[in-house]
């Protein structure tokens, strides 16, 4: 049995894990300071383009897809086991970030959720 598209996200776990490290050095926190963030940016990012450039198999696309969507409640499992007394103790870098990331999500929302809709106008749809 093969499981597809595990590569794709091995990959990009690493390589998100490694810039939210550096990210967390960069502004003096030693840890990762939105590695999973990173690794699911690169995730949409890179199937996006393979999809565009029609390297992907169907099977690999569903499987893809399957990561994708089984991603985000993992990371929220993960999350939830974090130390919040930790963060606050921490100091105002880890509060600062934490109101930034979730203001910029929110204001996000509206422009994620129109990502693939079909418009009246879209002459393939």
């Amino acid at each position: 049995m093969q499981i597809y598209g595990v590569a794709l996200l091995a990959g990009c776990f690493l390589l998100g894990k490694y810039l939210g490290t550096l990210l967390g050095k960069s502004i003096g926190i030693n840890g990762d300071v939105g590695g999973v963030g990173f690794a699911m940016i690169l995730l949409m990012l890179i199937s996006m383009y393979l999809r565009k450039k029609k390297w992907l198999l169907p099977e690999t696309e569903k499987g893809i897809w399957f990561w994708s969507a089984i991603y985000i409640p993992v990371v929220v499992a993960m999350a939830a086991t974090q130390n919040v007394k930790a963060a606050f103790t921490g100091g105002w870098v880890a509060i600062i970030a934490g109101l930034a990331v979730t203001l910029v999500s929110l204001f996000l929302v509206p422009l994620i959720s129109r990502i693939g809709t079909k418009t009246p106008e879209d002459p393939l749809g």
